[in-house]
């Protein structure tokens, strides 16, 4: 498996493709604006002027896009990545995406003589760039193993989930538990910032303890630096969150603290702030 398609290089799939081409791979590219991807061109990405031709006479074609309806473009779409890739080709779509939308093409591959794999990541802009990302994937044990080298050159922590929509149904726990671990960490903030504490010795105090935590470690410190830029946009989170209500109303099950947490997201978004990071959650409290 030298040969990969790689389907919307965005702020993640840059260093993704980045860390696929040192690791050995032959890597294709088609992302919506070219001018946006330059700099990896010139670093030996191969351009395509269209997912037909990024994914035909590949052994793996990923995916990373931003919406349902564009996974669903891309691949189910008349020149999309199942009408395109050669038989036997593995196709992975690695965006955050829907469970029951992963399993319609799992299905719609294997008729095409193709091997689904649903497998979204965690870990960020900085896990990408590192190659440390968290993967989760779901479809075939056998595919799954096929395609470790490719997901080892992206990732550390890298997951077989089960069956065909597995990888993004463990991608909404993820983000259930993340969105609570962000307010948290934000709550602590305000209330440390509203009693007078210095908020970064706070910081320092309590999250090598039972409150530490990821959001702890790499995103309070950005906040304290008024850094909104966007490692994972507020946008994104909301369509994340989204998914993950709808799927929770699907098995008859009610969270009650990511409706609430959503709600504050998508006040931030008629703000105006979708386009920040998920950080910019602090926001709401000032």
């Amino acid at each position: 498996m030298k040969k990969i398609g790689f389907i919307g290089v965005g702020i993640m799939g840059k260093s993704m493709v980045r860390n696929l081409m040192k690791a050995g791979f032959e890597v294709a590219v088609y992302t919506r604006t070219k001018a946006k991807i330059e700099d990896v061109i010139s670093e030996g990405a191969i351009w395509c002027d269209t997912i037909k031709e990024c994914a035909a006479d590949r052994d793996v074609v990923i995916s990373i896009v931003g919406y349902p309806r564009d996974v669903e473009e891309v691949y189910l779409g008349e020149d999309g990545i199942i009408a395109s890739a050669r038989k036997g080709a593995c196709v992975i779509d690695m965006t955050t995406s829907s469970p029951r939308l992963a399993v319609r093409i799992y299905e719609e591959a294997r008729a095409a003589g193709l091997h689904a794999l649903d497998a979204p990541v965690t870990g960020g802009d900085s896990g990408a760039k590192a190659g440390t990302l968290t993967i989760l994937a779901g479809g075939d044990k056998e595919a799954f193993d096929a395609c470790l080298p490719v997901f080892q050159a992206m990732g550390r922590n890298i997951n077989y989930e089960g069956k065909a929509g597995n990888g993004q149904h463990t991608k909404m726990c993820n983000q259930i538990a993340l969105a609570g671990a962000l307010t948290g960490a934000c709550e602590a903030l305000a209330y440390a910032k509203a009693v007078g504490l210095d908020a970064r010795t706070m910081l320092d105090s309590i999250s090598t303890g039972a409150a530490g935590s990821a959001q702890m470690t790499n995103v309070v410190p950005r906040i304290l630096e008024e850094d909104y830029n966007p490692g994972f946009f507020i946008k994104h989170f909301i369509k994340d969150m989204k998914l993950a209500d709808e799927e929770a109303a699907s098995a008859d099950l009610k969270l009650g603290t990511l409706e609430h947490i959503l709600g504050m997201y998508e006040e931030l978004a008629r703000d105006g702030m979708e386009n920040l990071g998920t950080q910019a959650l602090i926001k709401y409290y000032k």
